[in-house]
């Protein structure tokens, strides 16, 4: 356990913590690939993933993780070395992730949904060498990765077909929408890889003798990227220690136990999906029931078909879910636990929830900084539209963003964040980690950037953002990144990014563009749409274009982006 002089203080909130729950815990001081290895030892037969009625047991999917472990090393994969990670959500997604973990490496995840321009820096940051994708996404890695000069190129890539995770002819309930089947059976051709080499999924788990496994709780685990008002994606470094934390955590909060079932429809490649998900089922040997991308119908037939207990999602999905017209026909009494975060629940619908179904939706609260869940909603004590209170041994505080003193309670400040799932700093960038952390009595806080109030039941609510930052359904958009990669488009002078409202996103991305002075009456707004569709993930692509003769400035030349935003209805 701690010592007891670096416990979290006495709060308002501890009469809240759920009974006979610890409210903090001592982890186990191993790696986390030991997590699988001792459910696939517990569990050998049982399964750990279902992909359209096809499942992958704990034993299968240890013995794959290992023969890919052997493979990266005879890539050349080191232990520290990072391993690029572009995967929707499928089995051999947790067969890389885990793969990568048992050669000692560091999983660097990354959003299928970016464009080749934006892959280049996932590659060249974190100078990762060699890949592991599937085929419907490996061109536009390749792409990337030929448009690099050649010692930052990668020198290897690994592909497998979403088909082979699956058995294609699955009829019934559980056959894939029809929208998604040509998509997910489609084999696409392997890619060339200039300067390198790519290797069939299946010559990659002919790997045997993966090397011994050396790495412990101090060493890097995973390396997700969050972006900021910089533009640049950095790299929050994550060691096994702040993910182990985590993965017991959420079980034990959860009420979790080996016979949850999971539906993993969240990314897994983010932080909540890969930790609050997937993580904490492998450590309790739960099933996942996956699922690549959102459906409702087949969401609710999968809840129902395989009896699913325990649901994290976005609220957008729940939304969505409940506006079916089959909704009368769908099952969901088997669900013991719903909840999620990345944006508000509307009151509504939680309310619809509780009364229609028993379920209180327990909204929670974290950033990829800490691994999740830094402020979560107990279930039998969950309040609507709020943050909840500090994770299991988290403290948190809301101060003055300038003086950095306490705010009383139901003041607005910036919420300060302590605890064992705060990670190391961003890699790379010594001076945006100092930025980022600040000591106050002799305790190093972690600074949020988002502004909130605590009341006097010790509950954290969300008021407002510190930085510049766009929640698109849960996705957060930065700005400057966007504005960036807009520059590059030929008839662009100037971009200026700001939030716009919108009925089921809550918000969506509006670009202020001034075209150059030979391109006005040339491009249209549209035009500049579908061109961002193509160069960036369109999660972060405006929806919305406004043209316009000038952007208000400063007298130093600065964009006032804040007079844009003050000017769009909310």
């Amino acid at each position: 356990m701690p010592a007891p002089a670096d416990r979290p203080p006495p709060a308002p909130h501890d009469r809240f913590w759920p009974p006979r729950v610890p409210r903090r815990i001592r982890p186990p001081a191993t790696s986390l690939w030991h997590n699988l290895a001792v459910s696939a030892l517990r569990y050998p037969d049982k399964p750990a993933s279902v992909f359209f009625g096809t499942t992958l047991s704990y034993r299968a999917l240890a013995d794959q993780a290992e023969r890919l472990a052997a493979h990266l090393h005879r890539c050349g994969v080191r232990a520290g070395d990072r391993v690029l990670l572009l995967m929707q959500n499928c089995p051999q997604l947790l067969v890389a992730h885990w793969g990568i973990l048992r050669a000692n490496a560091v999983v660097v995840p990354v959003n299928p949904m970016n464009r080749a321009e934006e892959l280049k820096h996932f590659i060249t940051d974190p100078d990762a060498r060699v890949a592991v994708t599937t085929s419907d996404l490996a061109a536009e890695l390749a792409r990337a990765s030929d448009a690099l000069p050649g010692t930052q190129r990668l020198a290897h890539l690994i592909v497998g077909h979403l088909a082979e995770a699956f058995d294609p002819a699955v009829q019934g309930e559980q056959a894939p929408p029809t929208a998604w089947q040509a998509w997910l059976g489609t084999r696409h051709p392997l890619p060339v890889l200039a300067g390198g080499q790519v290797h069939a999924w299946a010559d990659a788990l002919a790997g045997t003798d993966p090397p011994p496994h050396t790495v412990g709780p101090d060493d890097l685990a995973v390396l997700p990227y969050t972006s900021g008002t910089t533009g640049l994606p950095k790299g929050c470094m994550h060691p096994h220690a702040t993910l182990m934390h985590q993965a017991v955590a959420a079980g034990l909060l959860s009420g979790g136990s080996a016979e949850n079932v999971s539906l993993a429809v969240v990314p897994m490649f983010h932080v909540t999906g890969m930790i609050s998900v997937m993580h904490s089922a492998i450590y309790l040997g739960a099933t996942l029931v996956i699922l690549p991308r959102w459906d409702r119908d087949f969401a609710g037939r999968m809840i129902a078909a395989w009896r699913v207990t325990h649901w994290t999602n976005i609220p957008t999905m729940v939304i969505d879910l409940l506006a079916s017209p089959r909704l009368d026909a769908i099952d969901l009494s088997s669900l013991v636990l719903i909840g999620g975060g990345g944006a508000a629940m509307p009151q509504a619908v939680a309310q619809r929830l509780l009364e229609q179904y028993g379920l209180r939706y327990a909204e929670g609260y974290g950033l990829s900084e800490t691994a999740a869940p830094s402020h979560y909603n107990p279930p039998d004590a969950a309040r609507q539209q709020c943050l909840g209170i500090p994770y299991m041994g988290t403290e948190a505080r809301v101060v003055d963003p300038e003086t950095l003193q306490p705010m009383p309670d139901g003041e607005q400040g910036e919420i300060l964040i302590r605890g064992p799932q705060v990670f190391r700093g961003y890699w790379k960038r010594p001076e945006a980690t100092a930025a980022a952390f600040v000591e106050i009595d002799g305790r190093r806080f972690f600074r949020s950037g988002d502004l909130g109030h605590r009341d006097a039941d010790g509950y954290y609510y969300l008021t407002d953002r510190l930085k510049r930052m766009i929640n698109a359904s849960g996705f957060k958009v930065w700005p400057a990144e966007v504005e960036s990669l807009m520059y590059r488009h030929p008839a662009i002078q100037e971009a200026c990014i700001i939030a716009a409202r919108d009925a089921y996103r809550g918000e969506t991305v509006k670009a202020v563009v001034v075209l150059r002075p030979a391109q006005r009456g040339q491009v249209s707004e549209q035009d500049i749409i579908a061109w961002c569709r193509e160069n960036m993930a369109v999660y972060k692509a405006p929806r919305i274009v406004a043209f316009a003769e000038a952007l208000p400035k400063s007298g130093a030349g600065k964009v006032l982006w804040r007079v844009l935003q003050e000017q769009e209805p909310r």
